[in-house]
């Protein structure tokens, strides 16, 4: 276990810095499932460079095709110098994209979620993706719940009306994290993946909560050398987007890393960004987000 500490990173005398980031990789598939074709050798390698870019400790992953997928992924990082041995991923109603986490870190609990319904206009519909629910053991005395999404696109369909879909899909979320909180009010949590709306939309709202159990939006912006103008608004003009909507020629942040009241206090500012990086389109259609933690020196 003693080596796990030695692979976190340094961050002053007595506390460690450890990396989560976000990446929806987009039909990162080894063979075509119905629509989606099989990712380019290209793609593949723009993935690969993108993560390793990033060094995270642990990734959540969405649209990833099979195991075989995900582990040559996995294979392909360590070639590349950057070791996640650990891994899950779950199988939910669509069984043509997942999602996935590769860690540095152990896998102490999972919890996944892929039996969830709800009502949209009277239809009974199930969460597509479901959730991903991991207990990560950092090092002896640190440990945190991921809790990994990916909702509904905002692609238009047949079934039902793909915004309520989206809804009553995050009103399933945010059940997940407040029985965490229930179990343990103290928890360290994290909450990130492909959400597919707006910061102001009604699903990350509801995501986000309310009161002493509200998650923070830790909003990554590019490193980009910019120096913020604070504006008209609360928030400064960072450049924060992460997905590129085509059908609509319209760039907007639909990933997030959001935070229990707990894990909040040991979030690192400094650590936490959107990569930005030459040609970003050729691996996927969005582009990664990380966020640091500390340990802290008493932990």
């Amino acid at each position: 276990m003693a080596a796990l500490c030695c692979c976190l990173h340094a961050a002053g005398a007595g506390a460690e810095v450890f990396r989560v980031a976000t990446y929806n990789i987009e039909n990162y598939l080894d063979a075509p499932a119905g629509t989606r074709p099989a990712k380019s050798p290209a793609g593949q390698a723009k993935v690969r460079e993108s993560i390793l870019a990033l060094r995270p400790d642990v990734i959540a992953l969405e649209e990833v095709g099979s195991t075989n997928a995900l582990l040559a992924l996995q294979a392909g990082l360590k070639s590349g110098g950057l070791d996640l041995p650990y891994w899950d991923q779950i199988t939910a109603h669509d069984t043509n994209i997942h999602v996935s986490v590769l860690s540095r870190f152990p896998i102490v609990a999972r919890h996944p979620y892929t039996n969830e319904y709800f009502l949209v206009e009277g239809r009974r519909l199930q969460v597509s993706r479901g959730f991903e629910e991991l207990d990560l053991q950092v090092n002896p005395h640190y440990q945190f719940t991921l809790i990994a999404a990916h909702l509904k696109s905002r692609l238009t369909s047949a079934i039902a009306d793909e915004e309520e879909w989206r809804y009553e899909e995050a009103v399933a979320l945010r059940r997940v994290i407040d029985d965490c909180l229930a179990r343990n009010p103290g928890q360290k949590i994290v909450v990130l993946g492909d959400l597919n709306d707006v910061k102001d939309s009604k699903p990350v709202r509801v995501i986000l909560g309310r009161g002493q159990s509200r998650l923070f939006d830790t909003r990554p912006a590019e490193r980009n050398g910019d120096t913020e103008a604070s504006g008209h608004g609360r928030e400064g003009r960072a450049v924060t987007w992460t997905d590129y909507y085509a059908k609509e020629d319209v760039y907007s942040r639909i990933d997030y890393i959001l935070l229990s009241p707990a894990m909040r206090e040991d979030w690192v500012p400094a650590e936490t960004y959107v990569l930005s990086l030459p040609n970003w389109g050729v691996a996927s259609d969005h582009r990664p987000v990380v966020a640091g933690f500390s340990t802290g020196s008493s932990r």
